[in-house]
């Protein structure tokens, strides 16, 4: 397997351009299911997940190709709406095709989605709002058969403002008859971007960002050409990464609106953001303060996937952090990882107590998880000596060759992969 190979100690500097957002891509290229013919979609990272969503895409006779950030898709030569196992086994983003699928074909067969082991994931609200629009569902084992002969609209109250159950159900109502009200939606700007997607092929969406989402149900939608947002993750990933080094960067392509929980934190830990349009320069010059109490929740409150980032920086800060971790139960398991870099964390339920050190130092660390695994490349960045990140393709699901980002910061990091065993055989 692939590692990276770190040389810590180095503040970062330089100018970086964040890339297209990954959890707005993926629904999207979803959706163009729905619009028969050739979309464009611009800004899309060169990233794992997105190679496994045009896998299944081209699985169910698409054409698709990814080139310099851009998707040209043709949805036209679509004939299945069987998604192969193996494929949804490697990422959990793969359940945004049941809404698209169920209306152009008028049934799915999925199985369940895998992804990243950060804690329980059911898709029960994605299969209950299906249902509440009309569809029959069938479950026998792994596998989950969706039918519908028609799809209706109707009010729908999420029992949990759940991403990737507020975007299926936008998705399915787009093209049902009447009209679909999504109450305690959850509010993401990837739900925004979506909606603005499915708008320009011609759907009637409105109230995205907000916990009420009205859809009202169009005959035909058309494909068109979209350019995704920038990814926020990636963003507040690096903002961590300037601080954390005592570096100085400049982030190009951000929308710090999307970024204003993390921007707070940031600064109540005496991290400098300053913000020019879609601009932000990050600089932490001296040693970082504790935060006494964070709580990740639904944005636009702070976002469990910058909470293992966030702690990196913690842990050296002076003196004790609190972190609650309210979203996924399995989303500490980056705590053992830093312990072996001199990190004094322990964790007690679903709070994580940080008390800073004056130094982290270079170890061999493992990612467990997409974020977990950027984490301690910061760390590693960070850290005395050399640190090796092993099990990196999980970061690789995330960020387009985070080494490439971060070495045009003046990092030393490399990636290295180990040459193939040979076959004597």
């Amino acid at each position: 397997m692939e590692k990276l190979v770190i040389e810590g100690g180095r503040p970062l500097s330089g100018t970086i351009r964040i890339h297209g957002a990954k959890n707005a891509a993926l629904p999207i290229l979803a959706a163009s299911m729905m619009a028969e013919g050739t979309h464009r979609i611009e800004n899309v990272p060169d990233l794992l997940d997105i190679h496994v969503m045009l896998d299944i895409l081209r699985s169910l006779g698409c054409k698709a190709e990814l080139r310099d950030e851009t998707v040209v898709l043709d949805t036209l030569p679509a004939h299945s709406s069987h998604i192969p196992e193996e494929l949804m086994k490697q990422m959990r983003s793969s359940i945004f095709l049941m809404g698209p699928l169920l209306t152009r074909f008028g049934e799915v067969q999925v199985y369940q989605p895998g992804g990243c082991a950060i804690g329980e994931r059911k898709i029960d609200l994605h299969l209950k709002g299906l249902q509440a629009l009309g569809a029959e569902i069938e479950e026998a084992g792994n596998t989950i058969i969706c039918r519908a002969t028609l799809l209706r609209g109707t009010d729908i109250v999420l029992d949990f403002p759940s991403v990737g159950a507020t975007e299926n159900i936008m998705m399915a109502a787009a093209m049902a008859r009447g009209t679909t009200t999504i109450f305690n939606a959850a509010r993401e700007p990837e739900i925004q971007d979506l909606q603005h997607f499915l708008n320009a092929m011609g759907a009637r969406i409105i109230g995205a960002g907000t916990d009420t989402i009205t859809i009202e149900g169009v005959d035909r939608l058309v494909p068109c050409t979209y350019s995704i947002i920038p990814d926020r993750i990636v963003a507040g990933t690096m903002m961590v990464a300037a601080a954390i080094t005592k570096g100085n960067i400049t982030l190009e392509n951000v929308c710090p609106a999307h970024l204003t929980s993390v921007t707070h934190v940031l600064r109540r830990a005496g991290v400098q953001v300053h913000i020019d349009g879609d601009i932000m320069n990050v600089s932490c010059p001296g040693r970082p303060r504790a935060v006494e109490r964070i709580v990740t929740s639904p944005y636009p409150s702070f976002p469990t996937d910058l909470q293992s980032q966030v702690m990196v920086l913690l842990s050296l800060a002076d003196g004790l952090s609190v972190i609650k971790e309210t979203i996924f139960e399995g989303r500490f398991k980056h705590v053992d990882e830093l312990t072996r870099m001199g990190a004094d964390i322990w964790v007690d339920m679903n709070s994580a107590f940080v008390r800073g050190v004056p130094r982290l130092y270079g170890a061999t660390v493992e990612a467990t998880d997409l974020r977990a695994g950027a984490a301690l490349v910061i760390a590693g960045l960070a850290a005395a000596g050399t640190t090796i990140v092993e099990q990196i393709h999980h970061i690789d699901r995330g960020y387009d060759r985070i080494e490439r980002m971060f070495s045009r910061l003046g990092a030393r990091i490399e990636r290295f992969t180990p040459a193939p065993v040979p076959n004597n055989n």
